[in-house]
């Protein structure tokens, strides 16, 4: 690499070693941490080949940037840059990963309050939910559960603050479901059979 720049673009070795070396070697770092924290998240969410292909350019880039370290291991620039890197891609991940909102959640809401109105809204807007009663020290509560994607979560947390803002919500990460979608996709197809007039 070294070669090519001061070759090919008549880099003096000072700037390749300085300037540019730690500048590639922090961009590498970002991208490879990003892909780190998404392929995990593939991980969980059993999306074995996405994260198997983000797995292998994960370690190809990693390769890359460690091996020019070792070919520069007296420039303390270049440590500097990895761990910048490391750091950035961190944050970049979590940012890549809050903006996709891959995979599932289930929340778990919990009222004094009756969750007649919650209710009706999960059922008009193709929310899975299943509600109990449930005693606790202030009482009798409505416990509501339902698993949703991710990328909904906003829309259900701002109807629960409009439904009751002292509600009691959980939310933790779903792995996996059982027979997924087929509540949205059975009504999806009852309103078909209407708009078609089928029997």
């Amino acid at each position: 690499m070294e070669r090519f720049f001061s070759e090919a673009l008549n880099v003096p070795p000072e700037t390749f070693s300085f300037i540019i070396l730690p500048i590639l070697v922090f961009l590498a770092r970002i991208c490879d941490v990003s892909i780190s924290t998404l392929r995990i998240i593939f991980v969980l969410n059993s999306r074995k080949g996405t994260a198997t292909i983000l797995g292998f350019f994960e370690s190809l880039i990693w390769l890359v940037a460690i091996g020019q370290i070792f070919q520069h291991i007296n420039n303390p620039v270049t440590y500097i840059a990895y761990a910048g890197g490391f750091a950035t891609g961190t944050l970049v991940g979590m940012l890549l990963e809050e903006r996709l909102a891959l995979g599932r959640v289930v929340v778990r809401i919990m009222t004094q309050k009756p969750a007649t109105k919650l209710v009706d809204y999960l059922q008009t807007h193709n929310f899975r939910y299943s509600t109990v009663k449930a005693e606790s020290e202030e009482g009798i509560v409505d416990v509501v559960f339902t698993v949703l994607k991710r990328d909904r979560l906003p829309e259900l947390l701002a109807v629960i603050e409009s439904f009751n803002p002292k509600a009691f919500y959980t939310i933790e990460g779903v792995k996996k479901v059982s027979q997924e979608d087929a509540v949205v996709s059975g009504r999806l197809r009852q309103r078909w059979k209407q708009a078609l007039k089928i029997r």
